[in-house]
Formats: structure tokens, sequence, C-alpha cells
């Protein structure tokens, strides 16, 4: 399924290729600024994340969430308060979680295989995962949503995750180690 931000996504870039092919001959037979090159994959990435932020804001307005925005845009809401110790950098987090994509369809879960653990600080999983963790307590329940650049970014998982998709965790924090 192709989403808004994508058929944006396709028009901008179309645009702008035939925006540049339509220049002068003599121009099209230098070689390509570096800056003018720069500038432009900067600006197209700006379309692409306000976009992408756009349909964040419109999917969590159309169910009714109030999320917190951290400020790297992951969005994160506690809906079940736990006691236990807050997550530290150092900790082994222990979890349960399911991950779907921004269209509802359900991609991962840990509830068909064993709770999944990291340490926190070291990398190896979605930044946006990472950081949304700090925020919780043993037994916290919370939903994050990860634009692409905190998730799997433009080559996604290579398996389940698509190219700069937005997904979304739903996590139990179980134990703190």
């Amino acid at each position: 399924m192709i989403t808004p931000f994508f058929r944006f996504a396709l028009a901008f870039i179309s645009l702008t290729l035939i925006f540049h092919s339509c220049r002068n001959p003599q121009e099209n037979h230098r070689e390509p600024d570096r800056q003018q090159l720069r500038e432009g994959l900067l600006g197209a990435n700006v379309m692409l994340i306000d976009a992408e932020d756009q349909e964040i804001k419109d999917f969590i307005a159309r169910h009714g969430w109030e999320m917190e925005e951290t400020g790297s845009g992951l969005r994160y809401m506690i809906y079940e308060k736990g006691d236990g110790p807050r997550a530290e950098t150092g900790n082994i987090a222990v979890f349960h979680y399911s991950i779907r994509l921004i269209t509802g369809d359900l991609v991962y879960s840990s509830h068909d295989q064993e709770m999944a653990e990291f340490r926190i600080g070291r990398g190896g999983v979605e930044s946006g995962l990472e950081e949304g963790i700090l925020l919780l307590r043993t037994g916290d329940k919370a939903r994050f949503i990860m634009p692409s650049h905190l998730a799997h970014g433009v080559p996604g998982d290579g398996t389940r995750i698509p190219k700069r998709a937005t997904i979304i965790y739903d996590i139990e924090l179980v134990e703190l180690r």
C-alpha cells in the first residue's frame, strides 16, 4: 500500500528531476555543483520529514491519543504505570512488545516468542526504542511512535519493515537487570 507520504515523496523527486532536465543543454554538460546537489537533497529530506511528521500527527489525532513528544520526534504515552525502578543506561531491559506499521499491520510481537532484552546504551536496537525505554519504570506499559529516522531509516529492516516506515511499539517493561 502506497501511503500519501510516499506519493508526495515520489512526486517531489519526479518534479525535481524534470526541472533539472529542462535546463539549458549547455549547463547539462557541466559537472554538477556539489553544493547545489547537497542543498537539493537536504531540501528533499526536510520535505520528507515534514510530511512524515504530519502523517504521525494526523494518525494520533484520528485515534484520540494524548502523547508527549521528545526533542528527537519520538511520541510516547505511558498508559499503565508501574512502580519499579526507572530504566538507566547500563541496565538490561527485559520487555514484551508488539510492533505495528502506521497502517496498523502487525510486523513483530514478543508474544509469539520469548521476551526481548538489550543493554541500554550499547545500541543494536532502534534509537527510538532506546530513548523510549529510558522514560520508563519497571511495570510500565507504553506506546511509542517512531518516525523512520528513529526506527529503521531509509532501508527498513530488510524483511518486514519497509523503507522509511513509521513504526508503533507497544511495550511492557517487565524487568531491569
